[in-house]
């Protein structure tokens, strides 16, 4: 059955949106042109011009297994993933663990915790409730996944990308099976922030029809997502295929689309192409359709564009006039709207037409059915599900009756690291880092940051009209971003800007500006939220910024699932890379640290009372904060412009061990299976391996764990001449960007840039001592990294 291998298909479904809470009840309605919007209920709308919502209306979300440790969008998600597990006749206890995943995609994650954090006396037990990297976690957690398990946080492209990123996993064999959608939660940031921006109708959203606005909904949908041949080995029912995908990214504006519509047309022919598919095969598209005239009519001018010349059975529809724009479930949301369209033969309609609307729309549909008002029955064979974001992301998504022709490269690419950008509190630039690192700088006190400034702008070529629109998060992202292409000497042109693509991993986000934000309408109210915070306050604006100003226009992604992001961003674009997708990608690590920030984990206890190194503390840690990004290339593409690079990323493996969120102890089974599955991917032995750039960060329960996992791996024989290298003696827990430091930094060892004796660490029965070590000698360095909640991640580099 070699024929079948890069075949996915969806056997599960899960829903609950406005207009239902099972698959059955929305599609039904759907159907019928049922509208879920009315007055909104669950935010105030006092002196608000918009006040109505597509809320979700459900009286068991609280019956979901340990509610009470969940935000409302995490219920949401496990309702609707616990829909789909069922649907699927999946029995998760019979599976291997390892080879089921969770992806979820999110805008705003927690905002009703941290909502009710500042209205109800900053209550530690919010805290964790907050960030986007909870949602896929409570998911495994109530499921029992133990593979990849992560958080797409590309804003209201989040849903589709999810999806789409669980077909190339299972495509290049890590996983069987993924439980993969999205979430969100109406709620008062996006609310207030989208009246902030007028973008909110105050009547019912009509998607392109009166385009005066959107409507904001809250749900999720979940798909299970699986390999042809895991489905036809378990006896699944099958109802359709996954073929290609498309993601790309607009480098143009943080907020608003390309008027010519060149990224979503992008995005739509790297679907079809991917799916060996032509214009003329798409019977259906499930639109983003908005209902604001900026969204819709570049929507508008890219679907005739593409199949105006080609296509005469097209027909369109924008399901958001009746469930509301769900933000980053939209996209989870609308695929299972349509793959029950392409399996029933029947396109949804787009409600809220009056006879004149439909007149006018005459004048202006030409050859495509944009289906207003009622349903229609009609054969679909292909159908597509398209998502454009703030950020300028877009993501297009391709389902099928028949398997189509979803073909990889014959030979999988060779991945290289060819620059790094460092932004940290030991210094700017790769150079400055090493000086502080060969000087033995340690963090200044209990909770320090990384800075950008003048000169770093200057340097990056950054003009303050533009960063000035950016929060901090973004600042740093910017500033390691540009420093990393200039490393790698790559200069973003028009012929190349599509072969490049960004993956930004976080663990926090931006959330320092959404409490901010937060705490401005706690006080003055919804109609107070401001214009200019408020873009900042979705997590994929910094990947959004970056690709604006360095003229980046691939495929562009924001990963979060705690401080593991900065590594596992690594695995995402070695993934892209391998596919052929894109020819580099910039990978990186990046969390600030600010006032609100150090007050969120001193409220959990996490910070150090006095600064200490690994192995060296107790409950807490030297909280810091930086960017750090790495330029990633394909082999011919390194070859094709003579690079030269500071090491080859060789393989990487990720798992979860599927804990309550915000546990650590219980982690070093399922990182000790990532460690295996890097070495495996990489082709080369445990034995193999020289070093260590590990996580260790002076927290016990950390430290306790990534030793009894290095021991349950290596054995306590190899432990004891294993060097341990700890970046965050050096710069603080720094989270996604300590991370992503630790590779940067396995790089440098790799290629010379740090000669001589380093400081490291051996582990001889069970004891702990730092040492001296001469890296000359290593030819494979191991970097591995975790997250509250049990995922893990590791990446095997080699020299180069």
């Amino acid at each position: 059955m070699t024929e079948n291998k890069n075949r996915c298909v969806v056997t599960g479904l899960g829903l609950v949106s406005a207009i239902g809470n099972t698959v059955a009840e929305s599609w039904k309605n759907a159907v019928a042109g049922v509208s879920g919007i009315k007055n909104a209920t669950s935010v105030a709308t006092e002196g608000c011009y918009a006040t109505l919502g597509a809320e979700v209306s459900a009286d068991d979300l609280d019956g979901v297994p340990e509610a009470e440790s969940m935000d409302r969008v995490s219920k949401l998600c496990v309702k609707a993933a616990g829909e789909a597990v069922r649907d699927a006749g999946l029995n998760l206890a019979d599976e291997d663990a390892r080879r089921v995943g969770v992806i979820m995609g999110s805008c705003v994650g927690g905002v009703i915790s941290i909502e009710h954090y500042y209205r109800e006396g900053e209550q530690a037990e919010d805290v964790t409730k907050m960030p986007i990297s909870a949602i896929a976690n409570a998911v495994a957690h109530t499921y029992g996944a133990g593979g990849v398990v992560t958080n797409v946080a590309n804003a209201c492209a989040a849903g589709t990308i999810s999806i789409a990123y669980a077909c190339d996993l299972i495509r290049a064999g890590v996983g069987d099976v993924f439980i993969a959608g999205g979430a969100d939660a109406f709620a008062s940031v996006p609310y207030a922030g989208f009246i902030s921006l007028h973008a909110l109708d105050a009547m019912p959203c009509s998607p392109f029809n009166r385009c005066s606005g959107i409507t904001l909904g809250e749900g999720s949908g979940a798909l299970i997502v699986e390999s042809y041949e895991h489905a036809v080995k378990r006896g699944a029912k099958i109802y359709c295929e996954i073929l290609g995908n498309g993601v790309s990214s607009d480098a143009h504006h943080i907020t608003a689309p390309r008027p010519d519509g060149e990224g979503q047309m992008n995005a739509i022919r790297r679907a079809l192409a991917s799916s060996g598919l032509k214009p003329a095969d798409i019977t259906y598209i499930n639109a983003h359709g908005t209902g604001t005239a900026k969204n819709d009519e570049a929507e508008f001018l890219s679907l005739h564009t593409i199949f105006d010349e080609t296509n005469d059975n097209l027909s369109v529809s924008s399901t958001k006039a009746m469930v509301g724009h769900c933000l980053g479930a939209a996209g989870a949301i609308e695929a299972v709207f349509t793959v029950k369209a392409l399996t029933e033969d029947t396109v949804p309609p787009t409600v809220g037409y009056t006879a004149e609307d439909l007149e006018r729309l005459k004048e202006r549909a030409g050859k495509i059915d944009f289906r207003p008002n009622r349903s229609r029955k009609k054969t679909l064979t292909h159908v597509m599900s398209n998502s454009f974001a703030f950020g300028g992301n877009n993501a297009s998504i391709v389902f099928s009756k028949t398997p189509g022709d979803v073909s990889l490269p014959a030979k999988k690419q060779k991945v290289y690291i060819t620059g790094l950008g460092i932004v940290s509190p030991a210094g700017n630039g790769v150079e400055n880092y090493l000086a502080s690192v060969n000087a033995g700088a340690l963090p200044a006190s209990p909770s320090v940051s990384a800075t950008v400034g003048h000169e770093d702008y200057d340097a990056c070529g950054l003009k303050m009209a533009f960063y000035r629109k950016l929060d901090a998060f973004s600042q740093l992202q910017a500033v390691s971003g540009m420093e990393a292409l200039a490393d790698a000497s790559l200069t973003v042109t028009d012929e190349n800007a599509t072969d490049i693509g960004i993956v930004v991993g976080t663990s926090d986000g931006p959330i320092s500006t959404v409490c901010d934000f937060q705490k401005d309408i706690v006080a003055k109210g919804n109609a107070a939220g401001s214009a200019f915070k408020f873009p900042n306050t979705v997590y994929n604006a910094a990947g959004g910024y970056l690709s604006i100003c360095s003229g980046i226009k691939g495929y562009n992604v924001t990963v979060t699932n705690g401080t593991q992001s900065g590594i596992s961003s690594i695995a995402y674009g070695v993934n892209i890379l391998r596919e052929g997708q894109e020819k580099v990608v910039l990978a990186t690590g990046t969390d600030e640290n600010s006032e609100i920030i150090e007050s969120l984990y001193r409220k959990l206890g996490y910070v150090a009372d006095s600064v200490h190194g690994a192995y060296d503390g107790d409950t807490g840690f030297v909280l810091s904060g930086g960017s750090i990004t790495l330029v990633l290339e394909s082999g011919e593409n390194v070859a094709a412009r003579n690079a030269t690079p500071y090491a080859e990323v060789l393989g990487y493996g990720m798992t979860s061990a599927g804990l309550p969120f915000g546990q650590v102890s219980g982690s070093e089974g399922a990182m000790a299976d990532a460690i295996r599955l890097a070495c495996e991917d990489a082709g080369i032995s445990l034995s193999d391996i020289d070093a260590v750039a590990g996580f260790a960060n002076g927290q016990k329960a950390v430290d306790e764990m990534e030793i009894a996992a290095y021991r349950a791996v290596f054995g306590d024989e190899k432990l004891a001449t294993l060097p341990l290298y700890h970046v965050k003696d050096t710069v603080g827990e720094c989270r996604a960007a300590g991370a992503a430091l630790a590779a940067s930094h396995a790089a440098c060892l790799l290629v010379g840039k740090l000669t001589g004796e380093q400081k490291a660490y051996r582990v001889t029965n069970g004891k702990v001592e730092a040492v001296k070590v001469d890296p000359k000698n290593h030819r494979y360095i191991l970097v591995t990294s975790y997250a509250a909640g049990g995922s893990t991640c590791a990446v095997v580099l080699g020299k180069a």
